[in-house]
This record gives structure tokens, C-alpha cells and sequence, in this order.
């Protein structure tokens, strides 16, 4: 039996289900990468503190310098985003492990999606994120990464609301049940609510609301939380 490999297997699952505490505690003492990643996610769910994150990051570096570099700018835009005492350099470092990790063929449709974001969402530029989001899209096709489809349809789906309402809401609702094939539950809550946000009010949009907050109270999702309070 490869220990490592289920730990492995099954730390991935629970990371998705948004169960990163116990996700953390089936790691091998040098799954140092997994460790990283889901420390990053959680923060950028949870708002946690940040310090646990930074570390596991840091002691990726020397092991895997390009992974690190995308964690480490994941860890920057959220500062930035949410306004968490950002640095003075975040905006050009993050920006510069993103660019860096589209060179690196394991990272390279989710640092496309990320660059997508950080357009959108820091620099303020639509028109460079709504490219980035196609080819992240079409790197999840050519991957077969459904989780990263998920993720490029709910943003063009977004963009598309200015032009084409019903296509918009299509992606939107496609978003939302690849998440929920998946397992994700807390990007599964996230989509929820932001479909919930653009159906005419009713039964449906009152349903997932409410499994967006259900979601979200269970697994502690701080800004989905707030998000849900002010809809």
C-alpha cells in the first residue's frame, strides 16, 4: 500500500470539500506543496490569519520555487482585494508570480485564470481579463480540469451579463453545477449565491441562498458570509 499516495488522494478530497484542517492532518510531514496550497486556500476563504500561509510557503521555495511564487501571489491579491494592510509591492509581485507560472505547464491554465482576475479586479482592465478567462477556459478543456472550467465559465459569465443576460446566467448556472459535481462546497456556495444574485426572485434563487449560507456558516467562508448578509 503507497501511504503517501492515499494520504495524498485523500487530502485532496477533503481540501475540496473545504475541510482543510482535516485535510492537513492526513499530510505526509513532506507533502510541503499540498501543505501550501491548502493553507492559501483556506486563508482566501476563511480570512484567517495569514502567518501559517506565509510559512508553508516560504518553506516551499527552495523545493519548488514556481509553485511557491503562485502561492506567494495568491497570498498578495487577497491582501490587495480585501484590503488586509497590503504592501507596498504586492500588486507588481503578485502579478509577477502569476506571469511566471503561465511558463510552467502544471500551472499554466490557473495562472492564466488568476491573471484574469487581477485585471479584472486590481488593475481595473475587463478587456485583458475576459482574454485570460477564454484561454484559462481553453486550458481546462485541453486539461481536462473541470474545477478551472468552472472558475473561467462563472468570469466570462459575469462579462457576459453586459452583452447577452441569458447566455450570462447559462454560464453562471453551468459554473455552479460543475462545482457541485465536483464537490467543491465552498466554491459550490460561491456560485450559488452569485447565481441566486442574477435569477428573476423566486423559488430558486430563495434555494440557493439558502444552501450558500447553510454552505458557508458550516465551513466558516468569512467574505462569502459577508456577501450573503449584504445580498
Amino acid at each position: 500500500m503507497d501511504t503517501q499516495a492515499d494520504a495524498s488522494a485523500t487530502a485532496r478530497l477533503l481540501h475540496r470539500a473545504g475541510r482543510w484542517d482535516q485535510a492537513l492532518a492526513v499530510l505526509t510531514p513532506d507533502a510541503f506543496a499540498a501543505r501550501a496550497e491548502i493553507l492559501v486556500d483556506r486563508h482566501w476563504w476563511r480570512l484567517d490569519e495569514p502567518e501559517a500561509a506565509a510559512e508553508a510557503v516560504e518553506a516551499l521555495l527552495p523545493r519548488d520555487p514556481v509553485l511557491a511564487g503562485h502561492l506567494d501571489a495568491q497570498l498578495r491579491y487577497t491582501r490587495l482585494l480585501f484590503d488586509l494592510s497590503p504592501l507596498p509591492d504586492d500588486q507588481r509581485q503578485a502579478h509577477h508570480g502569476f506571469r511566471t507560472a503561465t511558463a510552467d505547464p502544471r500551472l499554466a491554465g490557473w495562472a492564466t485564470f488568476w491573471l484574469g482576475v487581477f485585471a479584472d479586479m486590481i488593475e481595473s482592465d475587463p478587456a485583458s481579463a475576459a482574454e485570460a478567462y477564454r484561454k484559462a477556459l481553453e486550458h481546462a478543456h485541453s486539461q481536462g480540469d473541470t474545477l478551472l472550467e468552472s472558475y473561467a465559465v462563472r468570469h466570462l459569465g459575469d462579462h457576459l451579463l453586459k452583452t447577452d443576460r441569458d447566455r450570462g446566467i447559462a454560464q453562471l448556472r453551468r459554473s455552479y453545477h460543475l462545482r457541485a459535481a465536483l464537490g467543491a462546497r465552498p466554491q459550490t456556495a460561491a456560485a450559488a449565491l452569485t447565481l441566486a444574485g442574477e435569477l428573476t426572485p423566486g423559488a430558486e434563487a430563495d434555494q440557493l441562498h439558502e444552501a450558500a449560507e447553510l454552505t458557508a456558516r458550516e465551513l466558516q467562508l468569512t467574505w462569502l458570509t459577508a456577501a450573503l448578509r449584504s445580498s
